[in-house]
């Protein structure tokens, strides 16, 4: 079966940091784009940041760069988000996506709430 494992997610200060992961199964990893979206309450749900399967290409929406960085280990079929100087406007249901042509998997949403 096909798996999306998402974790870290936390309650968090603002200015602070955590590091999300989503660990893959039941797919060839290295050949699918990682994707992290995040929904708020109330908002659609949007696209954060995306890494190409050779981490050649990654992608940031503009509200992130800087702040947010995406990696990912084949080897241990996991990808990363470091997320750094969070703001209330973070908060949100990050979810992991998996593509591949019309290959499309979705994980479980690890909620990230940022308030003091």
């Amino acid at each position: 079966d096909v798996q999306l494992q998402a974790s870290g997610g936390g309650l968090v200060q603002p200015g602070g940091s955590l590091r999300l992961s989503c660990a893959a199964s039941g797919f060839t990893f290295d050949d699918y784009a990682i994707g992290w979206f995040r929904q708020a309450p109330g908002r659609q749900r949007e696209g954060v940041s995306f890494i190409s399967p050779s981490e050649s290409r990654v992608w940031y929406r503009d509200s992130v760069k800087g702040q947010f960085t995406i990696s990912r280990d084949n080897a241990k079929k996991t990808v990363y988000l470091q997320m750094n100087s969070l703001e209330p406007e973070d908060t949100a249901v990050y979810y992991c996506n998996a593509r591949r042509g019309f290959r499309n998997y979705w994980g479980q949403g690890t909620q990230v709430t940022v308030s003091s």
